[in-house]
């Protein structure tokens, strides 16, 4: 990103007094509704962990790198790292800076704070200083818990300038079990709180209706809004989850995309796994050999992906090695998935697909693992919830005739009503009567599941005639030679945008003209035929591992400027 950090030229900004405490309200009569429903019974995270641990003490619930915790070691370890937070000077309702890879000390620090009544603030180990100070300024946050370094970066020079910048943040710990202290590094050892006594602690101080954490919002562009989510509701869409996507005791979930994003924590997750009494194991690297040896060695049942990472496990998975038969259900969300990939994935990978389309802010949709392929393969599922409430809007707000796309609009008992101290943002993103805008664009079929078609962005307005950027990568997919593709929008002064494909291709680089030959052979209207095509490496990501439709148009737009400059000063 490239957005300044927030600070002025004479140093860090100051908090205008104390800072707001998160809250998320429901207007009484759907409180009311939800809690009759019995979606939400005031279970809180650190009460549910306490139950599991005594009715299963030895039960594995955590493996990661040479850690193997049981049940009982997870609940004894959070009340530990609960104990040292609060007797280190936090409070109930201070919030906690979370920014840990795939390793277990990640699911011990959220579940200690949870039973500590603190908020977890998440962010991805790919966010550096810029956004992690924008994530203490709009917090509040009190502390940082960070690795010493991951990736090849240095995690504690970014807690040096994050304390310099925003003294708030007072309290940092360090997790480095395998890496020895640097000499000019003062910050304490995450792992000297683990021989603390918890045992005095109840399992929890929280009630349901009360903000279990922070999360950040996710898409490509500028920097993430908080996102506050109650023990209340989002314990509900675990519990769904879990039930919807048949999670056990038996399950094994492997945690591949980093666990501070929404989808891997919770549609259903490493916690929707943990609160159906099944075990979690991380995954430290999301390269497909890495993955394949963990699901072979624990048995692992389900994972999820997004559609880069499992392009490169069906490219990866026939020459494996590894026995990957254990996998019952590979879920793939966090942006649209080809169908053309979607048929791949059963005959490749010996499992069942489950499309997954939701957001941080609440809305989650699932294919059923017993829907027909029809489904399966050109659906993104239908909302986990009777009290899901859909609108899908023309540009003019009006309802759509039935079949017909429109932006999604949603409100029900686990989508927000407000970000976290952000009036102008939840002007814009909330209506009058409680439903959140999601910026996408979706039909309902007839069955009630919806098709995305894209973000209401990525629609490219090209001579009046609308394109969707989704349509035409599945096009440019079924061809032997890509590998993977997405298409953009560039400024164009006669058409207004033009499109533009990037393609990744395998196996040789086709012609461009072949390319579009083959789009037109599949009888699609010729204005969808992309007026160009730029053959790509690899696509920009974003933290979440998503494709950055952001970083692509701007990379597109910087070569054409920098085309016309050379040829402005060309004799």
């Amino acid at each position: 990103m490239t957005t300044a950090p927030l600070s002025s030229a004479s140093g860090p900004l100051p908090f205008a007094g104390e800072p707001p405490r998160p809250v998320q309200v429901w207007p009484d009569r759907f409180a009311a509704r939800y809690r009759a429903a019995g979606y939400w019974r005031n279970e809180t995270f650190g009460a549910w962990l306490r139950e599991r641990a005594t009715a299963h003490p030895d039960r594995l619930a955590v493996v990661g790198g040479e850690h193997r915790w049981t049940y009982a070691e997870l609940d004894r370890r959070a009340s530990a790292l609960a104990s040292g937070f609060l007797a280190a000077g936090l409070q109930p309702g201070d919030r906690v800076l979370v920014h840990l890879p795939n390793i277990p000390d990640f699911i011990a620090v959220v579940m200690g704070l949870f039973r500590a009544g603190l908020i977890p603030v998440y962010a991805l180990p790919a966010h550096r200083i810029t956004e992690i100070e924008h994530f203490a300024q709009g917090s509040g946050a009190r502390a940082y818990v960070a690795a010493a370094s991951h990736a090849g970066f240095d995690y504690t020079g970014l807690a040096r300038e994050l304390q310099a910048r925003q003294p708030r943040v007072a309290h940092i710990w360090i997790a480095a079990a395998a890496a020895a202290p640097a000499p000019t590094d003062p910050f304490p050892r995450l792992e000297t709180l683990y021989a603390m006594d918890g045992s005095a602690l109840p399992a929890s101080i929280s009630q349901g209706a009360d903000v279990a954490f922070l999360q950040i919002s996710g898409g490509s562009t500028g920097l993430s809004k908080l996102i506050p989510r109650t023990h209340d509701d989002y314990i509900y869409t675990l519990r769904e989850s879990a039930r919807i996507c048949g999670l056990g005791p038996d399950s094994v979930f492997l945690g591949v995309l980093p666990i501070a994003h929404n989808f891997p924590m919770s549609s259903p997750g490493f916690l929707g796994a943990l609160y159906a009494g099944g075990r979690v194991v991380l995954c430290p690297s999301p390269d497909p050999e890495s993955a394949f040896a963990l699901i072979e060695r624990e048995g692992v049942t389900v994972t999820s992906l997004v559609p880069p990472l499992l392009l490169q496990w069906l490219d990866r998975a026939p020459v494996s090695v590894h026995d990957l038969r254990s996998l019952r259900a590979i879920q793939v969300g966090g942006a649209k998935l080809s169908a053309e990939i979607a048929r791949r994935v059963r005959p490749t990978l010996g499992a069942t697909l489950q499309q997954v389309f939701g957001m941080a802010e609440g809305l989650v949709n699932y294919t059923r693992l017993d829907d027909p392929d029809e489904l399966i393969i050109h659906t993104q599922g239908r909302p986990i919830s009777p009290d899901d409430e859909i609108l899908i809007l023309d540009d003019e707000g009006r309802p759509v005739e039935p079949g017909q796309a429109g932006h999604l609009l949603t409100r029900g008992p686990y989508t927000i009503r407000a970000y976290h101290d952000n009036p102008s943002a939840n002007a814009r993103a909330f209506t009058e009567d409680g439903y959140y805008r999601t910026g996408d664009v979706v039909r309902m079929t007839p069955e009630g599941y919806l098709e995305v078609q894209g973000r209401a962005g990525d629609h490219i307005n090209r001579a009046g005639d609308k394109i969707s950027a989704e349509e035409i990568e599945d096009h440019l997919l079924s061809h032997p030679q890509v590998f993977d593709a997405a298409v953009v929008s560039v400024p164009d002064e006669f058409l207004g945008e033009r499109s533009c494909a990037f393609v990744i291709p395998k196996g040789g680089r086709p012609r461009p003209a072949d390319l579009k030959r083959w789009i037109r052979a599949r009888g699609i209207a010729d204005f969808k035929v992309p007026d160009q095509i730029v053959f790509v490496e690899a696509f920009a990501s974003t933290a979440a591992l998503k494709i950055s439709r952001k970083a692509l148009r701007a990379q597109l737009r910087a070569q054409l400027l920098e085309q016309e400059a050379q040829a402005r000063t060309e004799p």
